[in-house]
């Protein structure tokens, strides 16, 4: 199949989103200093999390660029190919690769590690959004088969298990399926078909899920284990009061109260440091970004590039919510990042390149033209 002409920087100047490109960066900015002050410990203080995540902020912004010259036309025209090789990774992950967290997640090359399931999320958007514009599901038969193939990548993930990424991974579905025109008598049935197997996913659990499920209704039935998490959690996010207690003043990240914190619970660094009111300049910030990425769904033509826009809006509004809740106690944890903000080499690369894929749509006004739907 020919590749789709990649946008010239003439192009690329001139529909640029700067204001998407701005916020982006102001995020990844507040994330390093947040991941650099969970390092900052009162007994042992390393900037080592801080260094590697710049290194891979550098890497994702050479991406970035990477995908918006190519436009978002040449990834979608490989979204099949793109889908079936990640399909073919999570496979192999589940035989070679690293467990962490009572999960099968990662492969890990010496000092750096790698998870699929990042990846998978890019793909699953690519696919749909090219699968249900070409197929659209408005009748039964179109709905299953959308249903089917991208479920492929969902019980890859169940199979981890990952039920955070899982989680991910079904939102992006519904909400593309529902995006595509599905009949809402097909999502309804949908969501009856979830709740009557709760019961049955339930015994399908492991312990520890359980565990997690059980302390966000009541964590202090074990706040010196399972519980523990969120009590710590939600004391850093409470102590910060209105303004904070300042850059590097977070007593519970610095005294090591507070687990994970430069991946899982990161908004509890930053909000104890920064309290409500920089918290909420985080939020507003987000929420720009989600209303960039529906501008550029909304403004363009190609119903493709819609449903791929509305793909990575689901992706990164799910996350951030979970984060900011999850530290609060107002969720069960997940261990899913926080977009652009949490430490990890993957999945700030895969969601650089979600974004540049709704950044590349952005800019296809400008030339005016895209490739026939095939």
């Amino acid at each position: 199949m020919l590749a789709e002409p990649s946008y010239n920087w003439s192009e690329i100047r001139k529909g640029l989103d700067m204001l998407m490109l701005f916020v982006i960066l102001v995020l990844f900015i507040l994330g390093l200093v947040s991941i650099y002050s969970a390092g900052a410990g009162v007994r042992k203080s390393t900037a080592a999390y801080a260094v590697r995540q710049l290194a891979w902020g550098g890497v994702s912004i050479v991406a970035y660029a990477a995908v918006i010259r190519m436009g978002y036309q040449n990834f979608l025209k490989w979204s099949y190919s793109i889908y079936v090789i990640t399909i073919g990774v999570l496979v192999v992950l589940l035989a070679l690769g690293t467990a962490s967290r009572g999960a099968q997640s990662w492969f890990r090359f010496g000092a750096v590690s790698f998870q699929p399931a990042e990846l998978g999320k890019v793909a699953l958007i690519l696919f749909l959004a090219r699968f249900c514009t070409r197929y659209q599901p408005d009748n039964l038969k179109r709905f299953v088969a959308a249903l089917v193939m991208s479920g492929l990548s969902v019980a890859m993930i169940l199979l981890q298990p990952d039920l955070g990424s899982a989680l991910v991974y079904g939102l992006i579905i519904f909400v593309v399926l529902t995006v595509a025109g599905t009949p809402v008598k097909y999502l309804g049935g949908l969501i009856v078909c979830g709740l009557v197997a709760m019961p049955f996913l339930w015994n399908t659990l492991k312990e520890y899920q359980k565990l997690r499920l059980y302390v966000f209704l009541d964590p202090y039935i074990d706040p010196q284990g399972a519980g523990y998490n969120v009590i710590q959690s939600r004391i850093a996010v409470g102590s910060g009061g209105l303004w904070g207690k300042g850059f590097l003043h977070g007593t519970q990240g610095r005294l090591h109260f507070l687990p994970e914190p430069h991946t899982d619970f990161i908004f509890s660094v930053y909000a104890e440091e920064f309290g409500f009111v920089g918290a909420l300049v985080v939020i507003i910030l987000f929420a720009f970004l989600f209303w960039r990425l529906l501008r550029a769904a909304f403004r363009t033509k190609d119903p493709r590039a819609k449903l791929l826009c509305v793909g990575v809006s689901a992706w990164v509004w799910f996350q951030v919510m979970e984060s900011i809740a999850m530290s609060m106690g107002l969720a069960p944890i997940t261990g899913l990042p926080m977009p652009l903000f949490s430490y990890g080499g993957s999945s700030l690369l895969m969601e650089f390149i979600g974004l540049a894929l709704a950044q590349s749509v952005a800019i296809s006004p400008v030339r005016d033209k895209f490739a026939d739907i095939t």
